[in-house]
């Protein structure tokens, strides 16, 4: 089981997250492009971060929308917002290839990964971008109780499909996450995120109607979530370095 986190979500003066802290304890950063949040100076300090750690950089595009933190679903055109993700998985690969630092995968943010997990057509879309991008990208979304359905529906695109589960989110009971206005959707306590990730780890994740299987590859920590590294600390102990 792989552990990821959303980093370099900083901008100019602004900090965000505990990059520094956070790095050597993950196996995948996904760093901002430049659309919710991130510059080329974050991306460049994050990519740099990772090198040191042996952690492996990914994409993480999401909705130009720094006001929301790309939280809030936009009603673009889908061709446009393909143009869009493309144009942010490019700006990190330019960045990342100029530091001798090769791209690992993609992984959408915020609203927009929630709105590819509820559409079809966007899911299909987006990673058929991925792939015209680099199709040696390897794509992540969510474990659900569709992955096998996801799996045969993006296969024409040849990416490698990574499915991830969430270490501090609640789940409603159809295995989609529950929206953030919802009470419990963000688990900020380390215990807490603990017993949850055991369940995981398991195979299960509790929701309102009851445990619901889930088959996920790797684990998301959010790096803005104020427990992020006490979290993934303990989530360390649980889950060994893959050999």
């Amino acid at each position: 089981m792989l552990l990821n986190c959303d980093m370099g979500e900083s901008y100019g003066p602004w900090e965000k997250g505990a990059d520094a802290a956070v790095m050597p304890l993950i196996d995948w950063a996904n760093i901002a492009c430049g659309g919710h949040a991130g510059d080329p100076d974050t991306m460049a300090r994050t990519l740099a971060l990772a090198a040191r750690h042996g952690a492996k950089a990914g994409a993480h595009p999401g909705y130009p929308d720094r006001r929301n933190f790309g939280r809030l679903r936009l009603p673009w055109p889908i061709d446009s917002l393909v143009l869009e993700i493309q144009a942010q998985i490019g700006a990190l690969q330019a960045v990342a290839t100029a530091h001798g630092t090769p791209v690992n995968h993609v992984k959408p943010h915020g609203a927009l990964y929630l709105a590819m997990m509820a559409d079809d057509r966007l899911l299909t879309r987006l990673a058929e971008g991925v792939a015209a991008v680099d199709a040696t990208l390897a794509f992540v979304l969510q474990a659900t109780p569709e992955r096998d359905r996801h799996e045969e529906l993006l296969a024409h695109t040849g990416l490698r499909l990574v499915f991830e589960a969430f270490a501090d989110r609640g789940y409603e009971a159809d295995g989609r996450l529950r929206p953030r206005s919802v009470e419990g959707a963000v688990l900020t306590d380390a215990s807490a995120v603990a017993a949850h990730v055991t369940r995981l780890l398991d195979g299960f994740v509790d929701t309102p109607a009851g445990p619901l299987a889930v088959t996920a590859d790797t684990l998301c920590v959010h790096g803005d979530n104020p427990s992020a590294f006490e979290s993934l600390r303990r989530i360390r102990e649980l889950v060994p370095r893959p050999g």
